[in-house]
């Protein structure tokens, strides 16, 4: 089952997400909670982000700093938790902060993993999402 659709959820006092219910059943085996390249958190199945950063390393030369930075990256800024009995995951300090989280948070699924942004910097980046891909089709029906 692919992760879709957008969902709008309130952090409770201790920075705990209650993950969509649709969601819980494909993550009860745990899950990586990873700071995303983006102002945004990342929710992912364990196996399904060791393949996404199998693929980001896949032609970077090991004996580089490129390669160093990006394992560190991926891996100091990713956590394995699990779900508690509520369906909830706890949110650090450090990702909070990177993604700029506060109480109001949006939940959307981006078909490989979940994305968890705050929902007014969401409500910014859908609509100039929605603006480039209708000048991109735009531009592809010119083609």
């Amino acid at each position: 089952m692919a992760f879709r659709g957008t969902f709008d959820h309130t952090l409770d006092a201790k920075n705990r997400l209650t993950v969509p219910s649709k969601f819980r059943s494909q993550l009860s085996g745990g899950v990586v909670l990873a700071q995303s390249v983006e102002a945004c958190l990342t929710i992912w199945i364990p196996a399904a982000y060791e393949e996404y950063v199998d693929r980001a390393l896949g032609e970077v030369n090991p004996m580089t700093a490129r390669y160093r930075d990006l394992e560190r990256f991926f891996n100091a800024n990713a956590f394995e938790t699990e779900l508690d009995a509520a369906g909830r995951i706890m949110i650090p300090p450090s990702l909070m902060t990177w993604a700029g989280l506060r109480k109001d948070v949006v939940v959307t699924g981006t078909r490989k993993w979940l994305e968890i942004w705050d929902r007014e910097a969401w409500a910014t980046t859908n609509a100039a999402l929605a603006t480039n891909v209708r000048d991109l089709t735009e531009a592809l029906g010119q083609a």
